[in-house]
């Protein structure tokens, strides 16, 4: 059986660089968008969790996605997060992708307000309505509060541009379903990356593709050419990397942009508050992961 991926089967949600005073760095956001392509990436997610959503603005969204689509939109797929716990705000955000020529669209269940399924399945139908741009569903309840349920997941499977899922809620079963309903399935745990693939998935969006993407990118294949011997070598090889970026409470942009000023790519590894560099005993273990993973 041939998978369906439509954006793609290897993509991170890239950080959002930003200056020392704390302004998106263009430049940057470019330089990590070629950094990602050249090793193992078909697709991109700009403006996500990873990418500091949450604290920049629709402007600085728009010129992120753009200055991503210049550097590399002709190599790979790019999806811009625009998922916020305001509807009118997701659709704003929707529209302005749209125009900037996002491939598709990643939208996360509203965080903080915590709807109900109803109130969910609202949301996406608005968000979803807006635009012509195919989407992707974000399932993440440990960071949102609210997951999404079955009956959500029926019902937008009807929609012509819900096409996938990002599923980090870790519910292997579940999968099974999605993947009957129609939708292709993109892990959203680097964790579970490989149980994911033995799942079905057609890929993973994931954090750590930051350092490891052409580890990413081999395991894949491996898995889809049969060789499953060597695609759990290779992800065992990726575990001690894995735990030290998801291994600090604020993981996410804090740890991958510490990995990437580890790896020469980034000069800082400037995040915007409440989020907080890593300081010198969580740097070390993060580079000490990175070398027990030879990343280093």
């Amino acid at each position: 059986m041939t998978l369906a991926t439509p954006f793609g089967t290897v993509l991170t949600a890239m950080v959002t660089p930003f200056t020392e005073d704390g302004a998106v760095d263009l430049d940057g956001v470019q330089k990590v968008a070629k950094h990602l392509v050249d090793h193992g990436h078909d697709g991109l997610v700009v403006s996500g969790t990873t990418g500091e959503s949450a604290t920049t603005t629709v402007g600085e969204d728009a010129e992120t996605l753009a200055a991503v689509k210049d550097a590399v939109g002709e190599r790979a797929k790019i999806v811009a997060g625009v998922g916020t716990n305001d509807t009118r705000t997701s659709i704003e955000l929707a529209q302005q992708a749209e125009k900037v020529g996002a491939d598709g669209l990643l939208l996360v269940t509203p965080y903080y307000n915590k709807p109900g399924q109803r109130g969910i399945l609202e949301h996406f139908r608005q968000v979803v309505g807006a635009t012509g741009v195919p989407v992707i569903l974000y399932d993440v309840p440990g960071r949102t509060g609210s997951a999404i349920g079955l009956e959500v997941y029926r019902e937008a499977a009807t929609w012509d541009t819900v096409v996938a899922v990002k599923e980090a809620a870790g519910n292997l079963p579940r999968g099974s379903v999605l993947l009957d309903l129609g939708y292709a399935l993109y892990s959203g745990d680097d964790a579970l990356n490989l149980a994911w693939l033995a799942h079905g998935a057609s890929g993973f969006i994931s954090v750590a593709g930051h350092v490891t993407g052409d580890l990413l990118r081999a395991m894949h294949t491996q898995f889809t050419s049969g060789d499953v011997v060597a695609a759990r070598q290779t992800y065992a090889r990726m575990l001690p990397a894995i735990d030290a970026i998801m291994g600090v409470p604020n993981y996410g942009a804090t740890t991958a942009k510490a990995a990437l000023e580890l790896t020469g790519v980034l000069d800082n590894r400037v995040v915007r508050s409440p989020l907080v560099a890593l300081d010198d005993v969580e740097l070390e273990a993060l580079r000490a992961g990175l070398q027990a993973s030879g990343l280093l």
